[in-house]
């Protein structure tokens, strides 16, 4: 393979808590496949309780660690971290994803040729069934007119195979948090995550607000990741179904012109009672609640 020089500074920013069973699995290919110049890889400890600091110093030296001493959710957690790491693009990473070769140089190509990207999303395969997309992200993020994200390649939950028919850059609505490229200086200029989301949906609000503010969002398949997903929250966690539903609410609140929103929130509210009621057909009683 060959690379181009990287004058600019990229910053991998793995956001942790209580992951120390994922760091061998998934932290060797991040090294492998990151140590290169002006690539820093940092781990930001969001108040763990199990022995994931002391782990890292005895087995991953070369990693630069972050103590936030607190669990700050996801959003905030990300926030924190970012204010002590000088860099010109974050690279907001899962401790669940394995990455492939080469997966840094075409994303800093894409910033480089369009100062107008903000953030950029890889292509996100399946860990486990690496010829499928993955839940999480897949390939690249949209919204639908009543508020509801999907993606490229993971409709509600059928997942496509990759039959390389999501292989030509494009522009989205949102970019995955499990891995997300954004320029530093814009994500410090509008504010960065917010914190009031604690996790789930934060990244589709920054991606809103970087549109709001006439900036790109860009899926780039030739950088490639593996993400387990559910490393943290599993996927039908009754605290994730709580997230999902009332941040995508506070979501559309912040971001719609007020008129929009009062008509999409009408719908919602029966849309979503559906949702409860099937929920409740499913025995799924916490999730109802």
């Amino acid at each position: 393979l060959v690379f181009m020089t990287l004058t600019s500074k990229t910053a991998i920013v793995i956001l942790n808590w209580n992951g120390e069973k994922l760091f061998s699995k998934f932290l060797p290919s991040v090294i492998e496949n990151s140590q290169r110049e002006n690539i820093e890889i940092i781990v930001a400890d969001n108040g763990s309780t199990d022995q994931s600091i002391s782990f890292l110093k005895e087995n991953f030296p070369s990693i630069k660690i972050i103590d936030l001493k607190e669990n700050y959710g996801f959003a905030e957690g990300y926030n924190q971290a970012l204010k002590q790491v000088e860099a010109d693009y974050f690279v907001l990473l899962n401790s669940d994803v394995k990455v492939s070769k080469n997966w840094i140089t075409p994303c800093i190509e894409q910033f480089e040729a369009d100062k107008q990207i903000a953030a950029i999303q890889p292509k996100i395969l399946s860990f486990n069934q690496p010829d499928s997309f993955e839940y999480a992200g897949a390939a690249g993020g949209f919204i639908d007119k009543f508020g509801y994200p999907f993606c490229r390649g993971r409709i509600l939950n059928q997942v496509e195979k990759d039959n390389k028919q999501y292989n030509q850059s494009t522009q989205l609505f949102w970019a995955t948090g499990a891995s997300m490229f954004v320029r530093a200086k814009t994500f410090k200029k509008l504010g960065g995550l917010d914190g009031d989301f604690w996790a789930h949906m934060e990244e589709i609000d920054l991606c809103w607000r970087f549109k709001n503010s006439g900036f790109k969002i860009i899926y780039e398949p030739k950088s490639v990741v593996y993400h387990l997903g559910g490393g943290t929250l599993s996927y039908d966690s009754p605290q994730k179904v709580y997230l999902n539903f009332r941040n995508n609410l506070y979501m559309l609140f912040k971001n719609l012109p007020k008129n929009q929103f009062k008509r999409i929130f009408i719908i919602r509210m029966i849309l979503d009672g559906v949702a409860a009621v099937k929920f409740l057909a499913g025995f799924q009683f916490k999730n109802f609640w």
